[in-house]
């Protein structure tokens, strides 16, 4: 009995689960991996260009997080910025290394995974908790796992785009142009929030939790009167406890309690733009994915399209997932039929 465990304990931390990141941003990003748990992947910090993908693995037990690093300058070994001290990239920076050695500085959007805690189950979220600066997904990769692979796959890939520019129109569908768009197909199509429009993605960010906003009005109250002063295209955004680190926002002393802590304007505004992601402290509910371990996984930066509103809309489905493990065949067939429906009628309106 115990040589079994000790196997299995040995297994688990091998190196042998998939850890993909691509960059689809119109420019080169350069990502950041930090580990809290596990055997994490070889390179914590490297260079994509548009259209690279880096496949890397971590062991079974990774705990960890993924985020993009923008506008980077670095010295020849990448041992620190170009100018020889202070942040080396604009966001997401960390100790102006290229390889990180600590996470990286606020305001970042984040890819959170804690892969087979010890229950048979792979927790995962998109974070805004600490702030916004670019548009990510998570994509499972099922690895020929009978299990996983019978999970429908638009339960399990969500995606966040919060960045103006970069949104697709309302009544999006990309599958006749991506027929595996994010890892699903026409048969099992990711849902869309269909309600954010230009106007709501560029001005989401409250004025003074921007990290460059325009100059201040004279008398410096925000926020402005009216809306003449633009905002900067690319334009990282804090949450309001990176900001202001007060217990009401961050959900500390007498706040930490979820009946305690409400979410400010800035985690609202989040969950108008990007349903699925975690917006504070207590907000798990409505930003969790839990499903059986065993899968890999793929971080797609700038991955297109519109948010997803998986979580809301397929709460039921969700909730076997965590609690079963599984989803029964019946159900899935009427998500499919419910998918092809509304897959219909966004159709309709192109």
């Amino acid at each position: 009995m115990s040589r079994k465990v000790h196997h299995r304990m040995n297994r688990r931390k091998l190196p042998i689960t998939p850890l993909l990141v691509t960059n689809n941003c119109p420019d080169t990003i350069w990502p950041g991996i930090s580990t809290q748990s596990g055997t994490g992947p070889a390179q914590t910090g490297f260079e994509l260009q548009t259209g690279e993908t880096l496949n890397q693995t971590v062991s079974e037990d990774w705990q960890g997080r993924v985020w993009g690093r923008t506008n980077c300058s670095f010295n020849s070994d990448g041992s620190a910025a170009e100018s020889g001290s202070g942040r080396a990239c604009l966001s997401g920076d960390c100790n102006g290394a290229l390889n990180c050695q600590v996470g990286g500085d606020v305001p970042v959007s984040l890819a959170e995974f804690a892969l087979d805690v010890g229950d048979g189950n792979t927790y995962y979220d998109i974070s805004l908790v600490d702030g916004y600066n670019i548009p990510l997904a998570i994509v499972l990769q099922p690895l020929d796992n009978a299990t996983l692979e019978d999970i429908p796959p638009n339960l399990t890939n969500p995606s966040c785009q919060g960045t103006d520019g970069l949104l697709a129109p309302q009544g999006y569908n990309p599958y006749p142009e991506f027929p595996n768009f994010l890892g699903t197909n026409s048969s099992f199509p990711l849902p869309f929030d269909q309600s954010v429009d230009e106007e709501t993605i560029s001005t989401w960010c409250p004025w003074d939790l921007q990290q460059d906003p325009p100059t201040k009005p004279g008398d410096g109250v925000y926020p402005y009167p009216d809306a003449s002063p633009e905002r900067p295209l690319f334009n990282p955004c804090f949450s309001a406890c990176a900001k202001n680190n007060q217990p009401e926002d961050c959900c500390t002393g007498q706040y930490n309690s979820p009946s305690a802590c409400q979410p400010s304007e800035y985690s609202r505004n989040v969950k108008t733009v990007c349903p699925d992601a975690y917006s504070y402290a207590f907000d798990d509910q409505t930003s969790t994915f839990i499903i059986p371990s065993g899968a890999g996984f793929e971080v797609v930066f700038c991955p297109g399209g519109r948010s997803t509103t998986i979580l809301s809309t397929s709460r039921d489905e969700m909730l076997a997932l965590a609690q079963r493990g599984a989803v029964n065949r019946q159900v899935t067939m009427s998500l499919k039929r419910y998918r092809n429906e509304s897959s219909d009628d966004v159709l309709d309106q192109w």
